[in-house]
């Protein structure tokens, strides 16, 4: 079962999303924490899966939780689910360590859906953030065009192991995280560990960016 942590200070939105965790037999719900205190004793004795984290709590920030939860427990996939859509809570978040970012009043449907796609390996985000980062990008990327080249100079030349270098070079050629898990004998959620590796060590957020950032630095020639 996928065990699932929700931080949320909010009484409706807690029940509403607790109820579509449990809805799913694939899904355990092992915990709804008011506030920094609580989501820190759940976390203290209870390894999850799944960390969904609003960020303003009565008691401190959610990105504080999403910080402590990525460096305790690395396996564990972090999705924010708030109100808050602007620029910096966006980045502090993915900095400290989440995958995903969703807007409450964006919520869809299939919300289990997000879930099993941000156990899968890839990062839910809410369309206007989407293109909030792009832009941001682009514009980062035109005031600072020699950035991408410095990086690639100064990467240490060790930065991925072995192993994590031959995912990548499978994700690079377009299979699947199940094929990949197939060809190198090992599980699924195995490989999605060390693409979440490559991923914290590259500070990139999806397949692309790893591939093409490693092959900037020089660590993939395909």
């Amino acid at each position: 079962m996928i065990r699932v942590l929700l931080v949320e200070d909010e009484p409706g939105f807690a029940e509403r999303f607790a109820d579509i965790v449990r809805s799913d037999p694939e899904f355990e719900l092992i915990g709804i924490a008011p506030n920094c205190a609580a989501a820190r004793a759940v976390l203290a004795v209870e390894r999850p899966d799944i960390l969904l984290a609003d960020l303003g709590l009565p008691d401190g920030s959610g990105i504080d939780i999403i910080r402590e939860t990525a460096a305790r427990y690395p396996d564990c996939d972090i999705m924010v689910v708030t109100v808050f859509g602007d620029e910096d809570h966006v980045l502090a978040s993915i900095e400290a360590g989440a995958a995903g970012y969703v807007l409450k009043d964006s919520i869809p449907g299939e919300f289990l859906g997000l879930l099993r796609q941000l156990r899968a390996g890839g990062s839910p985000i809410t369309p206007v953030i989407a293109r909030k980062l792009l832009t941001r990008f682009k514009a980062d990327a035109a005031r600072n065009p020699e950035s991408k080249a410095t990086t690639a100079l100064d990467a240490p030349p060790g930065i991925l192991s072995p192993r994590e270098t031959e995912v990548l070079t499978y994700i690079a050629k377009g299979f699947s995280f199940n094929e990949i898990a197939d060809l190198l004998g090992m599980s699924a959620h195995t490989v999605t560990t060390h693409v979440k590796r490559i991923y914290q060590k590259l500070a990139v957020h999806s397949r692309g960016e790893a591939v093409f950032e490693a092959t900037q630095m020089g660590l993939l020639r395909q």
